[in-house]
């Protein structure tokens, strides 16, 4: 485990440790404090996000707006991929391609998934999709993260 899903594992079972979680991550990462998320699962492999459907997340249609689910998928993937890589690596986002499935009328939960597991030498792209369901479950928003992996510049 990394110190990241140990620190949310560890304060997911207090009251308010998922929301201290969330509020330390947007803390380090200032721009996804415009969506107010919170966290519902993170460890290796996995990544959850929630928003509230709430005025400050509307488009000009009263729905959540597109780059508000694009920064939860943001989010949900980079957070998934800091706790599933091997220790000596890093990544960084290339690119995303995004599906707008219907209007996201309901609050959100973007769920990030790597496919497998890296090995400890991979170098390379790594695509991870993350899919935006409402609260029926129906996919409102369909993201495929480009992420490029590589070792970590050696301090010195």
């Amino acid at each position: 485990m990394t110190p990241l899903s140990q620190t949310f594992s560890r304060l997911r079972r207090y009251p308010l440790g998922r929301s201290l979680f969330s509020r330390a991550v947007t803390w380090r990462a200032p721009y996804f404090a415009s969506i107010s998320p919170t966290f519902r699962e993170l460890k290796p492999g996995l990544a959850e996000v929630f928003i509230r459907n709430r005025r400050k997340v509307h488009n000009h249609l009263g729905s959540v707006n597109a780059i508000a689910m694009c920064a939860m998928a943001e989010l949900a993937a980079g957070t998934m991929m800091e706790t599933s890589l091997p220790r000596g690596l890093r990544w960084i986002p290339r690119g995303m391609t995004v599906r707008y499935v219907k209007q996201g009328s309901t609050d959100l939960v973007a769920r990030a998934e790597l496919p497998q597991p890296l090995a400890p030498d991979f170098t390379g792209d790594v695509v991870v999709p993350v899919r935006v369901r409402d609260s029926a479950q129906e996919v409102v928003m369909e993201a495929d993260i480009a992420m490029y992996i590589s070792a970590k510049k050696s301090k010195g």
